[in-house]
């Protein structure tokens, strides 16, 4: 398969990464999961965990938190991957205090040049409500601006509600596995 880079956008438990995960998994035979979350407290420990558990065999780990550019020049070709998420990973850009925009720079330039196909996961701040305190809207901020540009760059946007997708951009490629 080409180059082909797939963002799917979501709100929180809308069924944004299952549907993803299906639509990784058709892509290859091979698969390869990049978890960008950092298990801070039990609730995420378990959120995590029950991640991993519905996930089947096919799928090789990579957790990722900060660095997806430099490791998306390392993954294998012929894999489908998935990077869930696009939401976390900002977050935790944030948290490291880490210059965000320039993250978001290199992630942009290596998605291109990655040997297999990219399907990544994203919430979608915009449809809440304006965050209460200044960090929260600059979250929302950066957020919308590199959800924005991932679309730009990607082959295919899926907006996932109540576990429906709605493509937003190009079409879904067939099965490949």
């Amino acid at each position: 398969m080409g180059q082909h880079i797939a963002l799917v956008l979501g709100g929180a438990a809308s069924g944004k990464s299952s549907w993803a995960e299906a639509y990784a998994a058709s892509l290859a035979q091979d698969l390869i999961y990049v978890a960008t979350a950092q298990a801070f407290d039990n609730e995420m420990k378990n959120k995590i965990f029950a991640h991993q558990s519905a996930r089947s065999d096919r799928w090789k780990t990579f957790e990722e938190p900060l660095n997806l550019a430099g490791l998306i020049g390392t993954l294998p070709a012929d894999h489908s991957v998935l990077i869930d998420c696009a939401t976390m990973w900002l977050s935790n850009q944030m948290l490291a205090e880490k210059n965000y925009d320039q993250a978001g720079d290199a992630l942009l330039k290596a998605l291109p040049a990655a040997a297999s196909p990219i399907v990544i996961v994203s919430n979608e701040v915009g449809h809440s409500v304006v965050p209460e305190n200044a960090l929260g809207r600059q979250f929302r901020d950066a957020q919308g601006q590199l959800n924005q540009r991932l679309a730009a760059a990607a082959d295919l946007v899926v907006m996932i509600t109540a576990g429906l997708p709605m493509v937003l951009k190009g079409q879904i490629a067939e099965s490949r596995s």
